[in-house]
């Protein structure tokens, strides 16, 4: 579904240049759930516009279904971090989830998709609200909805938990699952947390400290479905933690060796 293959990103000119991302090479498969994981500043954010097109990297390419991504593809789409700044606050919640669904022609009744998506993250009811009326975790719900309305293959994630609470957090992950397997969606997702990380995905990928490049491919085996005490409770789980957490912390030569 998704290749990354040999993907640079450098910033900046002749003997101020700076490495983000070195040679990065992966793979996702089609309704695969794939964590990206890696110290502050690796360039995890980097990476995830590169793979959506809205960031040409130095070298190397990704390949959404063997087609080079030069652009945003338009069966791709991205959950931000900052839901505040993502949403239009003078637009309702419906127009919100609306709004991109004027770039996909092949979406007939605009209204039903929108409907249906918000129906999945538990929004019917709240169409005609605007967002600063909301909670923000509330707000996550309609930037998720939004890019499942648009009915993207893939979605790109960019920690889109990390500015709400603990508890919250914890329900959008299990909402995210959920709609993952009612949509069918091929999900990448960027974030800091270790334990979401592992929770979610199916693999995860650790980078290293910049110039990044990939550590180490996990593979997550906890049962499913998941759940936040059950699956957290399990030496499998406390194992793939605590050596993402080791691979982390470790130098890329260490890890190679």
């Amino acid at each position: 579904m998704l290749e990354v293959v040999g993907l640079s990103k450098s910033y900046g000119t002749g003997a101020k240049v700076t490495r983000a991302i070195e040679r990065l090479d992966f793979a996702v498969e089609e309704h695969e759930f794939v964590g990206i994981v890696g110290p502050s500043g690796a360039g995890k954010t980097t990476l995830l516009k590169c793979i959506a097109g809205l960031l040409a990297p130095t070298d190397g390419q990704t390949l959404l279904r063997g087609v080079p991504v030069t652009a945003p593809p338009p069966e791709l789409a991205v959950v931000f971090q900052d839901y505040s700044r993502s949403l239009f606050p003078w637009l309702s919640v419906r127009r919100n989830v609306e709004l991109p669904l004027r770039r996909k022609q092949e979406v007939a009744d605009k209204g039903r998709a929108a409907a249906e998506a918000l129906g999945a993250v538990g929004l019917a009811g709240f169409e005609d609200h605007y967002p600063w009326q909301l909670s923000g975790g509330m707000q996550q719900r309609v930037a998720i909805a939004r890019a499942l309305a648009y009915q993207p293959r893939v979605l790109l994630m960019d920690e889109p938990f990390a500015s709400v609470d603990a508890q919250t957090r914890a329900e959008l992950e299990d909402l995210v699952l959920r709609v993952r397997e009612q949509f069918g969606v091929t999900i990448v997702l960027v974030t800091h947390d270790i334990d979401e990380a592992v929770y979610m995905s199916d693999r995860v990928v650790v980078l290293s400290r910049p110039p990044s490049t990939v550590q180490e491919i996990l593979t997550v085996e906890l049962p499913s479905p998941r759940d936040q005490v059950e699956s957290k409770a399990l030496p499998e789980f406390v194992s793939l933690r605590a050596r993402v957490y080791e691979t982390i912390m470790q130098p890329a030569a260490k890890v190679a060796g």
